[in-house]
């Protein structure tokens, strides 16, 4: 076979190179294109050299023309037959007319049907008995290998026992493209690349795509002399066949350069796709040109499916280990960062625990111009200057991470010692507030199979580069951290919205709080000024009628003096009175509920039967419906009942016969009571004054009372979770009603 020419090689295109539609195939074998019906619509132009038809002469005609009628029979039911897919699949082992014996492959692609027949020794099928041993013995071993290291070493040796290829690598590429050699087997006498890296150069973008879409690709001999298709152009198309997934399809010029360069002669490639990606490959090398039957290439392209699903196993398992350890110190943090009233400052306790969650070397936290650190990290000026770019780059709204910092943030450098690595949370909306944690440098090393950076000084592209020589090239590494886990920016994504959730339950308690005190203030100036004023009176009147009293002594005027002491006594007892009502309202704040099931008939008689004193002599008919039972506090619902009956009584003390009505409502979620008169009632326009401390609706010369009764019943039903309101006509009378839940939130 002649070498191809040493032409130079253009390689400024390579990512642009047509390698799905090279227009030749590999010559180890022939192709031909079927219509429907089985006629030859194109032939590779060694056509000749395999079935002594010329590829012009093939075109047009019967398959049974072409490679005989027994071979034609033989085929012609499963490429007719619409079964094929776009895979190459076995169609068994043909005699061509002139006696040659080969393998037939057959799949529909680009509007036609491709049929593939690879040249053989035997006449007989392919015996796959002989490669069950390799594969099984590579699944009995499967289970007790755990890491992806040790699984891909054991492919690696079957592989090469299955193939006989002189060196099988297995390697993964790095989020870069790079392929690191992570595993090998080799014959003694060749070069060993385990460790090392191979450059993303290697394979452009669309060889990568190609490796993803057919999984496995067979080069015998890189110094083969392509066979073009005859005619050139797919006659259904009218443009050159996608030979994407044909088994013989010839491979780009570069690559065989490549290849020669690396001192390799034939090649196999298995893809390894995890989780519908490209994860890595298995690679096969030989010194010289190797043929590798169909059954065997089988076997490793299946071995490669259990590799690939063996580590996307590992790989699950061990990412679902690292998320659960994650989330447990999440959760972990967010119950104590809980416990403070403010959640940043409660950071700073939970430091050690906030260096483990992100595997960090030091965290920083930042609210405006105060910083808290942790660990080894930046000065406090470093760090604010870093917050500040955050800002001005756009990052202030967004999780920001790095493992190479000095590359996007100009002050990087400075700080490349404990900063190489960043991952940035903002944990306010409004506010300049950060959370920040640093990964060190990490010096290291990496082994490249040659130099990666030598053809960026190549003035002119006359030979595949970098790839002149595979000689060992170290590189130092400066300047980058260990990388941040996919999880870890995740969960640091959850993270921060908990604590913007903590941080937002935070504000709106704070509100409810300030809402709480506004009103308190308020009931505290109405307190205040009711107390000075309602106390104020009894106690001038005291004073005053001591000094009476004083000035009376020695007068003879017993009826006078008498009157003056029942005053002071009655102003005495009023004030008693008033401080008494103010501890009751006091303790309705502060005691403890003790709900328990309660009968509101019985309650309410206990009620009436306290007021027949108030009520001797008066004509009061009491209107009372059953009462339903209701879950409540015993005590304190019956001073507020007390108060409202209190109430009826006192302000229909001018009617006769005075008229008290109580009854009841009940839905799903409360039970309401009612207690209505036919007193003075009062003049709505004052109802938001009702049941504040000390108001009053009427003069205190009309109708005796502190004022408080009515506050400590809204505050009772209020403790419950229920709520207080009135309704009146003046001259009328009035309804007081109250709810209870059914089911108390204490």
């Amino acid at each position: 076979m002649t070498p191809p020419s040493s032409a130079p090689l253009d390689l400024s295109g390579c990512d642009r190179e047509p390698i799905r539609t090279p227009g030749s195939i590999q010559p180890h074998g022939f192709l031909l294109t079927l219509a429907p019906d089985g006629q030859v619509l194109q032939a590779s132009a060694n056509l000749a050299r395999w079935t002594g038809v010329d590829a012009e002469a093939a075109c047009g005609r019967p398959l049974a023309q072409v490679i005989g009628l027994d071979a034609a029979e033989r085929l012609l039911p499963a490429l007719t037959n619409g079964s094929l897919g776009n895979r190459p699949f076995y169609l068994g082992t043909i005699t061509a007319g002139n006696g040659a014996h080969f393998d037939a492959l057959g799949h529909v692609w680009d509007s036609v049907t491709v049929l593939e027949c690879e040249a053989v020794e035997r006449a007989e099928a392919p015996d796959f008995r002989n490669l069950y041993p390799l594969l099984g013995d590579f699944l009995l071993n499967v289970n007790e290998t755990q890491s992806v290291e040790s699984l891909a070493t054991l492919a690696a040796h079957h592989v090469r026992m299955v193939t006989g290829f002189g060196r099988v690598m297995v390697y993964q590429f790095d989020r870069d493209g790079h392929g690191h050699v992570m595993a090998e087997s080799k014959e003694e006498a060749y070069h060993s690349y385990m460790g090392q890296r191979f450059p993303a150069t290697d394979i452009p973008a669309q060889a990568r795509e190609l490796y993803a879409l057919s999984r496995i690709r067979l080069i015998q001999d890189a110094n083969y002399v392509p066979a073009p298709l005859v005619p050139a152009e797919n006659p259904v198309t009218g443009a050159r066949n996608d030979l994407s997934f044909a088994a013989l399809r010839s491979v780009s010029p570069v690559h065989l350069q490549y290849m020669r360069n690396m001192g390799t002669l034939a090649s196999m490639s298995v893809s390894l796709m995890v989780k519908g990606k490209l994860w890595g490959l298995i690679s096969c090398h030989n010194e010289t040109p190797c043929p590798l039957a169909f059954e065997k290439r089988t076997a490793c392209e299946q071995l490669g499916q259990v590799l690939a699903l063996c580590i996307e196993s590992r790989e699950d398992a061990t990412e679902l280990q690292f998320r659960l350890e994650v989330r447990r110190m999440m959760v972990a943090m967010l119950g104590n960062l809980t416990k403070g009233a403010d959640v940043i400052e409660n950071m700073s306790g939970v430091f050690p625990e906030l260096l483990r969650f992100a595997r960090a070397g030091g965290v920083a936290v930042v609210t405006d111009e105060r910083v808290l650190t942790w660990g080894d990290t930046p000065d406090a000026r470093a760090i604010g200057e870093l917050v500040t770019w955050l800002e001005t780059e756009g990052h202030g709204a967004e999780i920001y991470h790095t493992d190479q910092l000095s590359a996007a943030y100009p002050g990087g450098a400075a700080i490349r010692r404990n900063a190489s690595g960043l991952l940035a949370m903002p944990i306010s909306r409004l506010h300049k507030h950060y959370l920040l944690w640093f990964r060190p440098e990490v010096v290291h090393t990496i082994e490249w199979a040659g130099n990666p950076h030598e053809k960026e000084g190549m003035p002119t592209p006359t030979q595949l580069s970098p790839r002149t020589s595979f000689a060992t090239w170290r590189e130092v590494i400066h300047g980058v951290s260990q990388p941040w886990h996919v999880a870890e920016i995740e969960l640091t994504g959850e993270f921060r919205s908990a604590l913007l959730g903590i941080a937002l339950e935070r504000a709106e308690q704070m509100a409810e709080l300030a809402e709480e005190l506004g009103r308190a203030n308020k009931e505290l100036e109405a307190f205040s000024y009711s107390v000075s004023h309602d106390l104020r009176a009894p106690l001038r009147h005291i004073v005053g009628f001591s000094d009476l009293l004083l000035e009376s002594a020695g007068s003879e005027d017993t009826a006078m003096r008498q009157r003056f002491l029942t005053n002071i006594k009655e102003s005495a007892r009023l004030a008693g009175k008033l401080v008494d009502d103010l501890l009751s309202f006091s303790q309705m704040g502060r005691a403890a509920l003790r709900p328990v099931e309660v009968d509101m008939s019985k309650l309410l008689a206990s009620c009436i039967d306290k007021l027949s004193l108030d009520t001797a002599g008066r004509n009061i008919e009491w209107d009372v419906a059953p009462l339903p039972r209701i879950t409540a506090d015993p005590t304190f619902l019956h001073l507020a009942v007390q108060n409202l009956l209190s109430n009826a009584v006192k302000f229909s003390g001018g009617r006769d016969p005075a008229r008290i009505r109580i009854w009841s409502e009940q839905d799903e979620h409360e039970t309401v009571f009612h207690v209505a008169d036919n007193g003075a009632g009062f003049n709505m326009e004052y109802v938001h004054k009702l049941f504040g401390v000390f108001q009053r609706l009427h003069r205190m010369e009309d109708f005796q009372g502190t004022g408080i009764g009515l506050a400590n019943v809204r505050r009772i039903v209020e403790r419950h979770g229920g709520r207080a309101w009135a309704d009146s006509t003046l001259g009328q009378g009035a309804t007081f009603s109250f709810s209870i839940p059914r089911k108390l939130a204490l």
